[in-house]
């Protein structure tokens, strides 16, 4: 079936409508009606070919919630009129460690992503800036009801990402959390930290998104263009969440790591970092990174900002302003991140 989307045609240049071939529905996959569509800065990147060459023309979006229409022979977790999302994955090999574990964003055969992937059947993906989507029933999660299909949109990529390291190096009570950077990826770090009852404090440049800060749920707030900053702070932190994608001295935050303190890299900084080895040894402290999260996990993320009254704070878009809205993105104009109303593309 061809659907309506709206696709870069070149590397740098705006996005417009077109159509889309999608696939017939398979016998365990899922047919979606896209209700809404997060626009991540993963998309901006791609689309201006900031991460290498792309297969042009391509249909960005991995923010993805909407209802099933469709179901093949054998899919038994979706029935039709459930709403359901699909993050930054629809394929993976199923068969190496990561996989069997749990975690097919680490797939030793390399995971397939949503859009500007090459499937197993040799065709190019195309994600979620369009009406309809058709994946495989094991990478489509159920969006439980009571979040908001919108603000629940950009939970399967900024929620997902920022939930896993808090999960997995144990952010919770008792536990110092620093959140660095307040944005799309931020603020959803600083949100879910604080559920999981973490005392929470923001690193940002300035004090500017001080009072969000606190109404997102941070204790506290500090600006890191204050030398101060980095001397009052030092050693305090069981957990650091870097969320920016700009280049850091990254030894002065190492610096606030406390004994076996962790520093989590999700922002994709361009350039390579120098570290300090003596910062690392003498307190046993951890750099590391995290990519998103397993569709196990995600699912768990799902639930657990239900339980907690957890989404993302966004502006919803019609499909002509998605040009705009990148220029907004780039420009960090928007609190915090932009949600594209599907049923405006025709």
């Amino acid at each position: 079936m061809r659907v309506n989307a709206y696709a870069a045609p070149a590397a740098g240049q705006p996005l417009a409508p077109t159509t889309v071939e999608r696939r017939d529905v398979g016998a365990n996959d899922v047919l979606i009606a896209i209700e809404y569509a997060g626009i991540c800065h993963s998309d901006i990147h791609t689309v201006r070919g900031e991460w290498g060459p792309q297969p042009f023309p391509v249909v960005p979006g991995h923010e993805i919630v909407g209802t099933v229409t469709e179901v093949g022979a054998d899919v038994t977790g979706h029935r039709v009129g459930d709403r359901v999302g699909v993050g930054c994955l629809v394929n993976s090999c199923g068969r190496c460690a990561p996989c069997l574990g749990g975690d097919q964003q680490y797939c030793a055969e390399g995971p397939v992503f949503t859009y500007a992937s090459t499937d197993h059947d040799g065709t190019t993906t195309q994600g979620g800036y369009s009406t309809h989507v058709v994946v495989d029933a094991g990478f489509v999660l159920s969006v439980p009801d009571g979040l908001d299909p919108a603000a629940a949109a950009p939970l399967l990529c900024a929620g997902i990402t920022t939930y896993a390291p808090l999960r997995h190096w144990g952010a919770g009570p008792g536990k110092k959390v620093a959140v660095v950077g307040l944005g799309g990826l931020g603020h959803m770090a600083v949100k879910i930290a604080h559920a999981l009852g973490a005392e929470v404090t923001v690193l940002s440049q300035s004090l500017k998104k001080q009072e969000d800060g606190r109404r997102l749920g941070a204790d506290h707030y500090w600006a890191t263009s204050d030398p101060a900053t980095f001397s009052e702070l030092a050693g305090r932190f069981d957990l650091i969440v870097n969320t920016v994608s700009a280049d850091l001295d990254i030894n002065a935050y190492l610096g606030l790591l406390t004994l076996d303190g962790v520093l989590a890299n999700v922002g994709a900084a361009p350039g390579p970092m120098s570290v300090n080895g003596f910062l690392l040894g003498s307190a046993r402290r951890v750099l590391t990174g995290s990519m998103i999260g397993g569709i196990a996990l995600t699912q768990e993320m799902l639930d657990f900002c239900a339980e907690n009254g957890i989404g993302a704070d966004i502006e919803v878009i019609p499909a002509d302003r998605i040009n705009d809205a990148y220029e907004r993105v780039l420009a960090s104009d928007v609190r915090y991140r932009f949600v594209i109303d599907v049923a405006t593309i025709v």
